[in-house]
């Protein structure tokens, strides 16, 4: 089940498989699929397309379709309740809700290990004392045939006993695994009697110590399948050649409730990120980002701290599409989806992140007005907000040149430019520290040019900044999040060493104080805004505090992706 509205379906090669088997009326009409996440690692934007996906898909061939959440917890060495706890929630998070469907692999457990006994019954499997390295040579190449092992033609009776022995917890890890036996000549290496057992002596979140045995994923992901009645495995195309292993076992089990297909598609690779599990484990563990949810990581649980939302996510996955070949998509068009969505609904504010002082020399001393600007251009519901202008002002060191360059068209001496939505000013003097850095300007401002008012016979004004009343301007922390790494694709740029880690971005995070108008101070955690002329922030839900605000920077105004185009 889901909760996202209702949208037209984008068309693609999954889709029309899907419809054909509806339309044909296989499996009764019936779309049951899958996201089944191992619960090692928080999911990442990656994931996002999957989820996408599939329970996308349960929107689209409603009332007969659903998704299940199902965790492939078979590795309890990797796995953590809390990684469990986090999948959930980015799901939820994206909008979906898969109901009364939530599974675990290890509630089939004692139904897999039954599989196996029946394999080993019908000759189809067998245990093997090699160590893995014996495995692994005798296991053969691209070019040359593997060699069977010593142990692969042990008898059934022999078999079931130490299977059970394994079971019982008698052998020591590595000591021996459970095979299963196919086709040790095979092209398609997958199926030169992969390994579906092996002999774990950890304790397992859900099933505690229970069992020291536990399958491995290309044996519970197809039977597991089968015991749920999915009807259509979608994996992304690192399983393709896994495909005919997980139809070998559909075919070899018997008593299996359904008989599923699984069909591949192309992950997601982004630039200015990695998308491998192991290498953002890397980044966290090194202490090289702040944790899972650093705003500047891939993971679902970033991207919401950074202030994505659940929205421009499922646009993304939308636009991108479905494709049976790999691809590289450019960051720059996620950025684009995330402005296209809080255009329309974030609040813009005036905040200045590098403030220079600005004294009207002219205006009157303990004056102040109020403007009225709009909450949100795009959305009139928004209402309307007063903002206090005063005598002394902060602007944007960045609207200051002193010796302006060619095309410079905001604040310089002698030069005028337009407070946004106020009046203007022309700059008459230049204060500087002993330093010889810029610490105020004096201007002077001409009342006749006010908002709204047109003198006749007065040149245009190019240049429109915006600004902060100095008095009443509330000082917060700004975080100024870029790409996390220097290079497009930095695991590809690696080299020899692998070290994607030397194109990290020194920049990626910036602190500023920023000047900011008054009716922020009291900002909900968890609300977007619009620094105009600025960018698109977010308040921090996990270090802002009530009256004391924490911004991060989601996205610049600037769509280069658009602008490309």
């Amino acid at each position: 089940m889901s909760v996202v509205p209702d949208a037209p379906a984008p068309l693609d090669f999954i889709r029309e498989m899907i419809k054909e088997d509806v339309d044909a009326n296989r499996n009764d009409g019936w779309v049951i699929t899958r996201f089944p996440p191992e619960p090692n690692g928080y999911l990442h934007i990656g994931h996002a397309k999957s989820i996408c996906l599939n329970f996308g898909l349960s929107l689209q061939f409603a009332p007969n379709a659903r998704c299940h959440l199902r965790f492939d917890d078979t590795n309890p060495t990797k796995e953590e309740v809390e990684y469990v706890d986090s999948i959930k929630e980015d799901v939820k998070w994206l909008g979906f809700d898969w109901g009364d469907h939530l599974f675990y692999a290890s509630d089939y457990f004692e139904k897999f290990y039954g599989f196996a006994v029946q394999l080993i019954e019908k000759g189809l499997a067998y245990v093997d004392d090699q160590t893995p390295e014996q495995m692994r040579v005798s296991r053969g190449t691209l070019t040359e045939p593997g060699k069977p092992s010593p142990d692969r033609d042990r008898s059934v009776a022999e078999n079931i006993d130490l299977f059970a022995r394994m079971k019982k917890g008698e052998f020591k890890e590595g000591a021996c695994v459970l095979r299963a036996k196919i086709d040790m000549a095979s092209p398609n290496l997958n199926l030169r009697d992969p390994v579906i057992y092996r002999i774990l002596h950890a304790h397992h979140h859900r099933t505690g110590d229970a069992w020291c045995i536990y399958p491995m994923y290309d044996f519970a992901h197809p039977l597991s399948d089968a015991l749920e009645g999915i009807t259509h495995s979608l994996c992304t195309l690192e399983f393709e050649h896994h495909r005919p292993l997980y139809e070998w076992l559909i075919q070899s089990v018997d008593g299996l409730p359904s008989k599923p297909y699984q069909r591949e598609f192309a992950r997601l690779n982004l630039t200015y990120t990695v998308m491998s599990k192991r290498k953002l484990l890397r980044l966290v563990k090194d202490g090289l980002v702040s944790g899972w949810d650093d705003p500047r990581m891939p993971t679902i649980s970033g991207i919401r701290r950074r202030g994505y939302t659940p929205v421009a996510i499922r646009s993304f996955c939308e636009t991108i599409g479905l494709t049976k070949y790999p691809g590289l998509t450019d960051l720059a068009l996620l950025e684009h989806c995330v402005r296209e969505d809080l255009n329309r609904c974030a609040q813009r504010v005036y905040a200045v992140l590098r403030p220079i002082r600005v004294v009207l020399t002219n205006y009157p001393e303990g004056k102040v007005e109020f403007v009225e600007l709009a909450n949100n251009p795009e959305d009139e519901s928004s209402g309307k907000r007063l903002v206090p202008l005063s005598r002394t002002l902060y602007i944007d060191s960045d609207d200051f040149m002193e010796n302006p360059s060619a095309g410079f068209f905001r604040l310089s001496p002698g030069g005028e430019v337009r407070l946004k939505y106020a009046f203007c000013i022309i700059c008459t003097e230049v204060v500087k520290d002993e330093g010889g850095q810029v610490v105020e300007l004096r201007c002077t401002y001409d009342d006749a040019t006010r908002r709204g008012v047109k003198p006749e016979g007065r040149p245009k004004v190019k240049g429109t900044i915006h600004w902060v009343s100095a008095e009443h301007a509330v000082d917060v922390e700004v975080r100024l999040y870029d790409r996390l790494f220097t290079v497009a694709q930095p695991e590809a740029d690696a080299g020899e060493d692998g070290d994607f880690t030397k194109f990290m971005n020194p920049a990626s995070l910036e602190v500023v104080t920023a000047k900011i108008e008054p009716s922020v101070k009291e900002a909900a955690p968890g609300k977007v805004y619009q620094f105009e002329r600025v960018g698109y922030f977010f308040t921090d839900p996990k270090d802002s505090k009530p009256g004391n605000p924490v911004f991060n920077r989601t996205v610049t105004l600037k769509d280069s992706f658009v602008k490309a185009k």
